[in-house]
């Protein structure tokens, strides 16, 4: 069997730590799992897996251990090897913002 590393899981069991380069990993974006097999992917990359497309019209967000989120930019690195990543979340981006 090959060694994926889930990523929500691992932060729940390894506060403090992030997983090993050069692995599998999975990741959550909404309710959705999926498997990478790349340590990092940008903000984009990680919209367009997820089927958020165009990826322009989505913001993405990155939840960490204890609440706190982050909103990643598109052209933004994730670093899946980064301590207390728990899972993505995207947003869709109003076009009716700001007109009258």
């Amino acid at each position: 069997m090959e060694n994926i590393i889930d990523l929500e899981d691992f932060s729940k069991e390894n506060p403090g730590k992030g997983p090993d380069k050069g692995k599998k990993y999975q990741i959550r974006i909404n309710r959705e799992k999926f498997v990478v097999k790349v340590d990092a992917m940008k903000g984009s990359e990680i919209l367009e897996l997820a089927d958020k497309k165009p990826y322009q019209n989505f913001q993405l967000n990155q939840l960490f251990r204890h609440g706190t989120v982050k909103k990643i930019n598109h052209d933004e690195n994730v670093d899946f090897t980064e301590p207390g990543i728990e899972r993505f979340m995207t947003i869709p981006l109003d076009q009716q913002e700001g007109a009258v």
